[in-house]
């Protein structure tokens, strides 16, 4: 007579499953590509990402060579770190042309191309930028104060609450038009 395993010695088919799917994206791979490069079937591969396969540790070890990624990607959930940086605090580099400071939020992680900052401009001299790489998109979400952004030949007055995108591979402005104006920009590197 065989029992199902315990619970403890279940794989975790979620976990996987959601990992699989995920790490399937980043690598841009098809599903036949890691299915075959795994040397598995590609219903077992769907099966998998489904939730509903049930792999032994051989199947796991060639998916995560397959997707180049240490098997533990795939059985332990991800969890991205807790990381506060209070008002006031972190990396901050100031402008030499205008009253504008960029807080560095969050750098861009190896496996993504964006960074995070928090921007306070004053009025008076617009923060003129040269263009960034080809592909880059800036996105700017206005917190208090307006401003006028985008590229240099057409920026756009942004209020408290808007959301502004344009490309950042262009000449482009920030113009504080009150005091303590601040706004949350996202650098976006993508390939062009």
């Amino acid at each position: 007579m065989t029992e199902d395993r315990p619970a403890r010695t279940r794989a975790p088919l979620d976990v996987i499953a959601a990992s699989l799917r995920a790490e399937r994206r980043r690598t841009g791979l098809s599903l036949g590509e890691v299915a075959r490069k795994a040397g598995i079937a590609k219903s077992t591969l769907s099966q998998l990402e489904s939730g509903s396969g049930n792999p032994s540790v051989e199947t796991l070890w060639a998916l995560s060579t397959a997707l180049d990624v240490p098997i533990a990607h795939l059985v332990q959930p991800q969890r991205a770190p807790i990381r506060l940086i209070r008002a006031g605090e972190g990396p901050a580099v100031a402008s030499d042309r205008a009253d504008y400071v960029a807080t560095l939020l969050a750098a861009s992680p190896p496996s993504a191309r964006r960074d995070i900052f928090l921007v306070t401009a004053q009025p008076g001299s617009a923060r003129d930028s040269d263009p960034h790489l080809p592909g880059v998109v800036e996105h700017v979400i206005m917190s208090s104060g307006r401003a006028e952004v985008g590229p240099a030949d057409e920026p756009v007055e942004l209020a408290p609450g808007d959301y502004l995108s344009y490309p950042g591979d262009v000449a482009h402005v920030f113009r504080a038009l009150e005091p303590n104006t601040a706004a949350v920009l996202v650098s976006e590197h993508t390939r062009a």
